[in-house]
């Protein structure tokens, strides 16, 4: 059997009307947040800062990290860091590439590694406004997510109350390394507002509880740290499952983002394996755990594994099914996404428009 490939250097046939899943706004400086801040809290902010769970955590100190995480032509002409000016976003990214829908995911700061939790849920506050005010009500096409203090849930849920009312938002993002693995109970009346609400969970590789990014510990090099993600996220997937998240909890959708996909398939076989020999101590978890991975969560293109044989990519995410994926940038990232060159395996018209536009409106009701 022949698979028609296409050279790296021509461009795919990338949708039009396209859904980019992952944007990240940045502020130009810690005083965008001020305005949306009480007196108390900017006070605060002046005078002790952000207190982490880990030790030099906001120093991007990998070299890839340096500068800003960008792209080298991602700095606006007018100034700011990559992300913090919206008129260059759009002659940049919006209008280069057709981006029907853009959306947000702020990473920092956002509270939701924050020990103060009280500050936690304020910073959150302020950056779910000042991502109304100065990004989704100045351009239609972009959407925002309610950034929550998810080691507060009594107020992640008020947050989600407070913000769900408002259709600028479609997602709800949680950052998958939290101080304890998300399928614990602690977190269920989040995952309870997130189905109230009837937006889904977006984790967008995240989070510093302090924890090392690895099972093994602490890694030596960033090539460790960035396949970290996918490791990660697979931990992620399977305390949702075998906590029992998924089943007690049938409509909620997760959105993992910037963490592959390939791994899905073989994490899903060994789960059943494990599943089918030891489902006496899970009786809650009533089905193969490989049958909700392949119902209740989605992935974002970006960065997309490429195998050295095109076909077997095909094969991974037929497995995946082609309504699960969703197409990704993280522009203004380093490692961004152009759409024209994400696959080296030719698309029918049916997936091309699933995966760089309808799966995406499926998902975040757009």
């Amino acid at each position: 059997m022949s698979q028609t490939v296409l050279e790296k250097d021509a461009p795919s046939q990338a949708a039009t009307g396209i859904v980019d899943c992952d944007i990240h706004p940045n502020f130009r400086s810690a005083d965008d947040l001020s305005p949306f801040l009480s007196a108390r809290w900017r006070d605060h902010w002046r005078a002790y800062g952000a207190h982490l769970r880990q030790g030099l955590s906001s120093t991007l100190a990998h070299p890839r990290m340096t500068p800003a995480v960008a792209r080298a032509d991602a700095w606006p002409p007018g100034g700011g860091p990559p992300g913090s000016d919206l008129d260059f976003m759009r002659r940049q990214h919006l209008d280069a590439y057709g981006i029907e829908h853009g959306m947000l995911m702020c990473l920092r700061p956002g509270g939701c590694d924050e020990r103060n939790l009280d500050f936690a849920a304020a910073l959150c506050r302020a950056t779910n406004d000042w991502q109304i005010e100065a990004w989704v009500r100045n351009e239609p096409r972009l959407s925002a997510g309610i950034t929550i203090p998810q080691e507060d849930p009594v107020a992640a849920v008020a947050e989600i109350e407070r913000c769900a009312v408002d259709p600028a938002f479609r997602v709800i993002n949680m950052p998958p390394r939290m101080m304890e693995p998300p399928g614990r109970r602690r977190y269920w009346p989040i995952y309870e507002a997130a189905v109230a609400a009837g937006l889904p969970i977006g984790l967008h590789i995240s989070g510093v509880p302090g924890h090392p990014s690895t099972g093994a510990g602490w890694p030596s090099f960033y090539m460790q740290e960035h396949h970290a993600n996918a490791q990660s996220m697979q931990a992620v997937v399977t305390s949702l499952i075998m906590e029992g998240v998924t089943e007690r909890f049938p409509t909620l959708r997760f959105v993992l983002i910037e963490c592959g996909f390939a791994w899905a398939p073989s994490l899903g076989w060994r789960l059943d394996k494990l599943w089918r020999r030891m489902r006496s101590e899970v009786p809650h978890v009533r089905r193969p755990p490989s049958e909700s991975i392949r119902e209740r969560f989605w992935y974002t293109t970006q960065p997309i594994e490429e195998t050295e044989e095109p076909g077997d990519l095909r094969e991974i995410i037929d497995w995946i099914g082609w309504d699960r994926l969703l197409f990704s940038t993280d522009y203004p990232h380093w490692d961004f996404d152009d759409p024209r060159f994400t696959f080296r395996i030719q698309l029918s018209d049916a997936e091309r428009q699933a995966v760089f536009r309808d799966n995406a409106r499926f998902v975040f009701g757009l």
